[in-house]
């Protein structure tokens, strides 16, 4: 497997358990310390493959050794960039110009999915997310438009992830769990919603209230 393969599965990993925080919420210390533990060891082997310089013929022969030092400079630059922007995307909303990336990544990790069953996990993820961004969206100056695309949004990764679910697991316990979830993340929302958001709510309601029902 190639470096630039490895580093882009070692990116999505990270945004994987960044998608899980609370909003609002920062990375745990354990995974701080294994990011780091991960930087320190990418920058050791780094140094040793890296070839030594050969002696130059001039009196000024210590400057090469500067370069390993630049080295694990930018790739803790880099690195810590990478994070800080994975970090900033995942906590913006709609609206927000990092908006975009957070969705791309989204569906990054959907496609990526081995199956079924996690490609239906992660759309549910995501319809629990929309949800969350449609709460900090009321009462904003950019409520309205935004708000009834987030809750179209998150009904087509309710509908898309049930749908794959079903096919992997037929009658999962993980459907229910989540219609509940929802239900209890939604309701709160109605008194705050205009007429058209309130019948978009209320038929998403509809729909997931049908997922819970004994068959």
């Amino acid at each position: 497997m190639g470096s630039a393969r490895k580093e882009r599965e070692l990116v999505l990993e990270h945004l994987a358990e960044l998608r899980r925080l609370p909003l609002g919420g920062g990375p745990e210390p354990a995974f701080r310390e294994r990011l780091r533990a991960e930087l320190l060891t990418a920058t050791l082997t780094e140094e040793a493959v890296e070839p030594a310089p050969a002696p130059a013929p001039s009196r000024h022969r210590r400057s090469p050794r500067r370069r390993p030092l630049l080295s694990q400079l930018a790739t803790f630059g880099l690195a810590a960039g990478m994070m800080v922007s994975a970090f900033a995307t995942y906590q913006s909303v709609p609206g927000d110009s990092l908006y975009p990336l957070k969705r791309a990544a989204e569906s990054t990790l959907v496609r990526l999915s081995p199956g079924d069953a996690e490609r239906g996990e992660r759309e549910l993820g995501s319809a629990k997310t929309r949800a969350k961004e449609v709460a900090s969206l009321l009462g904003s100056s950019e409520d309205g438009p935004l708000v009834s695309k987030t809750l179209k949004d998150m009904e087509e990764s309710t509908r898309a992830g049930i749908s794959r679910l079903e096919r992997a697991e037929p009658r999962s316990p993980k459907i229910k769990k989540f219609a509940r979830d929802q239900k209890e993340a939604v309701e709160p929302m109605l008194q705050e919603l205009n007429d058209d958001q309130l019948a978009q709510a209320e038929g998403y309601l509809d729909y997931i209230e049908g997922l819970v029902a004994p068959k």
